[in-house]
């Protein structure tokens, strides 16, 4: 693991586990689902769009897991179980986990193993990418959460002792 891959990993596993907490702090599974006005996306459909994202991205396509994402599913699943849900954010967490193990120092500067879109940034530029996506889209769930349900609660997202425990 290269030294980046190692600060990284302590951020993506604070992040998906809180990701986890968010999800269990919806008041049910239906809730998970819905939106408010002028807003796409539920928490839901945001979690199952990093857990795709991460499993194919760092797991797939540099820890060679053979995760196949299913990206279309990712926005227009409308239901499901909270557990459901926890569950692709933990095989999200494994497969993070085996990528950036495997990551090399040669692969961390090479572009990207598979296009992004048009583009190929740098892998180790990529991944930092991929960790402010995963911190993004939380705190869009965590304030979605708060909206649809008037519960204060914080999943304790930004623990900077959850990074120093992981080390």
């Amino acid at each position: 693991m290269t030294p980046l891959a190692a600060d990284l990993l302590p951020l993506f596993r604070r992040d998906l586990r809180c990701f986890i907490r968010e999800v269990g702090l919806f008041p049910d599974d239906a809730a998970l689902w819905r939106v408010v006005p002028g807003i796409a996306n539920s928490a839901g459909n945001l979690a199952l769009h990093l857990a795709g994202n991460l499993q194919h991205f760092v797991g797939a396509v540099l820890g060679g897991t053979g995760y196949a994402r299913q990206r279309e599913r990712e926005f227009t699943q409308r239901e499901g179980s909270r557990a459901s849900v926890i569950a692709e954010l933990e095989a999200a967490l494994v497969a993070v986990e085996a990528g950036l193990v495997a990551l090399t120092p040669e692969a961390q500067v090479a572009p990207f193993p598979t296009p992004v879109g048009p583009h190929r940034p740098p892998t180790g530029i990529f991944l930092m990418h991929l960790a402010t996506h995963l911190a993004f889209h939380l705190g869009q769930a965590g304030y979605l959460r708060r909206a649809l349900t008037g519960d204060p609660a914080s999943a304790g997202a930004m623990a900077v002792a959850d990074l120093l425990e992981q080390r």
